[in-house]
């Protein structure tokens, strides 16, 4: 398995959303904790003129990415301590 963390991350995101979708989540006080862009498109928008796929989709990809870096990070970090041995 390549990318782990990418992977796990990316879970997590669509678990976050599917949980928002489900109803459970009625206030969305779960969605806007851990949606980081959420927390950006609510500074600047009213968070109701939004899309609600839109913000699923951005925060799946945010979680993504995320994941992403830290595999890239681990990656070095595993490359360079294999050059020093």
């Amino acid at each position: 398995m390549r990318y782990p963390v990418t992977i796990i991350a990316t879970i997590i995101g669509l678990a976050l959303c599917l949980y928002n979708s489900t109803g459970y989540d009625p206030h969305n006080f779960v969605f806007f904790m851990f949606s980081i862009p959420a927390w950006f498109v609510d500074l600047f928008i009213d968070i109701h003129e939004v899309s609600v796929l839109l913000m699923y989709v951005a925060t799946v990809l945010s979680y993504a990415l995320l994941g992403y870096i830290a595999d890239r990070i681990i990656l070095h970090t595993q490359a360079r301590g294999s050059n020093r041995s």
